[in-house]
Formats: C-alpha cells, sequence, structure tokens
C-alpha cells in the first residue's frame, strides 16, 4: 500500500522540498516530465507519531482504498476523535476488533497503543536519531517491520532521503517508467535510484504520485 500524503497550497512545505525537486529535475529525465504534474503539492505537516504508525499498521498489505476505509471505521469507534493510545486502549476493553480491524492488526494496534502509554518507546528521542537507530526502535514493537517504520521516516519525520525498496507500489512506478513495464527487482530499483540521492524520499513520493492522483491525507 501506498500512502500519499498530499496538502493544499499555502500549507506547511518541508524546508528542502524545493531544493530537492529542482535536484530532481535537473538529474533524472523521468521526474523532470513528472514533477511539474504536482507543483502545488508536497508531503504535509506529519499526524502525531501514533496516528502515522497506526494507520501504517492498518495500511500493511492491503490497498490504499480498503485502508483508508478501515482507518474512518476506527476513527468512528473512537467516537469520531482522532485515536489516542488511550482511546485505542479504552476501545480494545469492548472492541476487541477495534472498528472492524483483522484480529492480528486489532492486536498490533492495541500494543502500539501499550508501548505508548507505558513509555516503552520514546517518540521525543527520534528525531535526534539516524535512519537505521529509528528503524532500529520502532522494529522492537511487534507488527511493525521495516517498511512501516520507514513509511514513518518518510511522512512523520520527513527524513529526505529514505528509499522504502520493500514497497510494492515503488518498485511498480519504477518498473512502469524506467523498465517499460518490465518487473524490477529491488538490486535494479536501487541503481535507478541513485541519480537521486540525497533526495530519494522525494524522488519516491512524485514516483507514488504518478500512480495514485488521488491523494489521500496520512
Amino acid at each position: 500500500m501506498v500512502m500519499v500524503d498530499t496538502v493544499m497550497p499555502g500549507a506547511d512545505k518541508p524546508s528542502f522540498w524545493d531544493e530537492a525537486s529542482s535536484h530532481l529535475m535537473k538529474r533524472d529525465r523521468i521526474l523532470k516530465r513528472l514533477i511539474p504534474n504536482h507543483r502545488e503539492e508536497w508531503l504535509s505537516t506529519p499526524a502525531t507519531p501514533f496516528v502515522t504508525l497506526a494507520r501504517a499498521i492498518v495500511g500493511q498489505q492491503i490497498s490504499l482504498k480498503s485502508a483508508q476505509a478501515l482507518w474512518q471505521k476506527l476513527v468512528v469507534a473512537c467516537d469520531g476523535q482522532e485515536p489516542t493510545p488511550e482511546l485505542v486502549q479504552v476501545l480494545g476493553q469492548t472492541d476487541l476488533g477495534l472498528g472492524g480491524l483483522s484480529k492480528r492488526k486489532a492486536e498490533y494496534v492495541l500494543g502500539l497503543a501499550d508501548h505508548f502509554i507505558a513509555d516503552k518507546i520514546q517518540p521525543d528521542t527520534w528525531h535526534a536519531m539516524d535512519n537505521e537507530a529509528v528503524i532500529a526502535d520502532l522494529c522492537s514493537v511487534r507488527g511493525i517491520g521495516r517498511w512501516t517504520a520507514e513509511m514513518f521516516l518518510i511522512f512523520n519525520l520527513q527524513r529526505p532521503d529514505v528509499l522504502p525498496l520493500d514497497d510494492a507500489s515503488l518498485l511498480k512506478a519504477i518498473s512502469l517508467h524506467y523498465f517499460s513495464g518490465e518487473p524490477v527487482s529491488r538490486f535494479e530499483a536501487r541503481e535507478v535510484a541513485q541519480a537521486w540521492a540525497p533526495w530519494r524520499t522525494v524522488a519516491a513520493w512524485y514516483l507514488w504520485r504518478s500512480l495514485d492522483p488521488a491523494a489521500v491525507q496520512y
């Protein structure tokens, strides 16, 4: 699943976005064509760490549309409020499916809530940690793997140089635009992405956007 986060003009833009976009247009012929289609869009102001991670868990291995629908059901189950660790913990006492999640995903989201409430993870420290350290910290939580952690780096911490090679939609976009639709390996994707450094997050975002013109708030 791809979670393309887009904003309306006037919303806060990451400080690196214009520099990155300019760099990518100079270095990559495909991005030179794609980027002008989305001049007024960029990563939005991040949600809370809990919401970003919970939404990523909900969206694992399902379509964007299905993930959005499940998330809205969870919001409704939380009385229309943005889910917090405390709300999810209370909801879990009466609704083990958390508004329609699979048993496993409900367990993961409840476990994530428990980690936040018990201070088993420290979100305030992640801004000062490098990418691999953040990934290692997040992957200590059941239900969070490298893909989910990389989505957090991109959409919440807004790290500019993340290349999520486990993301099927990114590989699909690289296949479509660089290999005439032929399947690509992670090695081939990494080779293509060498030209994008140090702005691989931004390149990935534009490639995701090329597949999904109906962006979703994340």
